[in-house]
């Protein structure tokens, strides 16, 4: 996420998008030759196996692309329901839910506790953001920002002991998400990526190998990192914090993928588990919605063109670029109908989160986002569930 998050409730009619355009057509096709007198008549070849989500409430398939937040130290009775009832994959944790370390992992033992009483237990994704430098929601390492990492006597050895460093310093509280690092490349010194000390660099392959270094080092202890804010905000001016008001980014095409995304080309090759997108607008892939309401962006550059296959999360659905886009309920189906998995209900509130997958279930029972595309995203973010162990 950028950096401080505030919400906004105001009401755009007419923003759901028609998410069946964004399922990809699917065809199967056989050939067969007449049976020969010998061989009789064979039974015709089974067809697919129905989904089981296709039987799951839309309820509760809606809670499953969900992630939580809470104010305070203490996991708040709403969202440890939501987790009980299976209807949460996540929860995100601020600097304000840590008091220290012991504190920490007793509130993770009672979200875990939690997971392991829904129905159909699934371990829990617990993310946070531990960057490094300045962006450290949790006591500890790693000490050096992405600009001073890029700076070392050997950058790339640097960022492979950050990337450990965050990877244990989750580990030690119980967590298994970090949504790092940044990959975004900067185009003018102190602007907002580089204020905060938050890019590694001005070179697109200087980023991308630090980059993936560091991922691939958290990565290979166990705890999943998030590449962000794709497709970019390394031009973004000082005051154009997505967090706190719109910003639109009128780089063309061609620098933008040869600059902004050639970073994600090489974490994607690495294997980076989750992709976050970014809240500003890109006039030259969709002039008239940020990249996270973005089918062009999502779909057309993320997953058709760069060919990521990994869960795809949201920037904070509270933040104030988002304010001209409606609601909670209307920003989840708009960031649903693009093509993103996760929707990051960050507002320390379980109300917000309530409400995005309300919004979601319902839209799914009228069928105004397509069923398969929605349990491709369910399956996506399961199968990472799956992959990073405990209950």
């Amino acid at each position: 996420m950028s950096s401080l998050r505030r919400s906004a409730h105001v009401v755009l009619p007419a923003l759901l998008l028609t998410a069946s355009a964004l399922a990809p057509a699917c065809s199967a096709q056989s050939s067969h030759r007449p049976p020969s007198a010998a061989e009789g008549t064979t039974p015709a070849a089974a067809g697919p196996a129905p989904d089981p989500l296709d039987q799951v409430d839309s309820r509760l398939l809606a809670g499953r692309r969900i992630v939580y937040s809470y104010p305070g130290p203490t996991p708040s009775p709403a969202v440890l329901r939501a987790i009980r009832e299976g209807r949460a994959a996540g929860v995100i944790l601020f600097g304000e839910n840590v008091t220290d370390l012991a504190q920490l992992r007793s509130s993770v033992a009672q979200l875990r506790q939690a997971a392991a009483e829904a129905p159909e237990p699934r371990p829990l994704l617990l993310m946070t953001d531990q960057e490094g430098g300045r962006i450290r929601r949790l006591p500890g390492a790693p000490e050096l920002s992405a600009r001073r990492t890029g700076q070392a006597a050997d950058p790339a050895a640097e960022a492979a002991r950050s990337g450990a460093d965050a990877g244990r310093t989750l580990a030690d509280a119980g967590l298994n998400v970090n949504l790092a690092p940044v990959l975004d490349v900067y185009d003018a010194p102190d602007n907002f990526i580089d204020h905060h000390e938050r890019s590694y660099g001005q070179e697109p392959s200087s980023v991308a190998r630090l980059g993936s270094a560091f991922l691939t080092a958290q990565q290979d202890l166990g705890i999943a990192a998030t590449a962000k804010h794709f497709p970019g905000l390394g031009s973004a001016a000082r005051e154009l914090n997505t967090d706190e008001r719109p910003a639109t980014l009128p780089v063309p095409l061609a620098e933008l993928r040869a600059r902004g995304e050639e970073p994600y080309r090489t974490a994607i090759a690495a294997g980076v588990r989750l992709i976050m997108a970014s809240w500003a607008v890109y006039p030259a892939l969709d002039p008239d919605r940020p990249a996270g309401f973005s089918p062009a962006v999502v779909q057309g550059e993320l997953r058709d063109r760069l060919g990521f296959r990994g869960v795809t999360v949201t920037d904070a659905l509270e933040a104030g670029a988002l304010a001209a886009y409606g609601d909670t309920g209307a920003r989840a189906l708009a960031a649903a109908a693009a093509g993103m998995d996760l929707l990051l209900c960050s507002a320390r509130d379980a109300d917000q989160g309530e409400a995005a997958a309300a919004a979601l279930a319902a839209a799914l029972d009228a069928g105004s986002l397509d069923r398969a595309a929605f349990a491709a995203a369910v399956h996506r973010i399961d199968d990472l569930r799956a992959t990073l162990g405990g209950s």
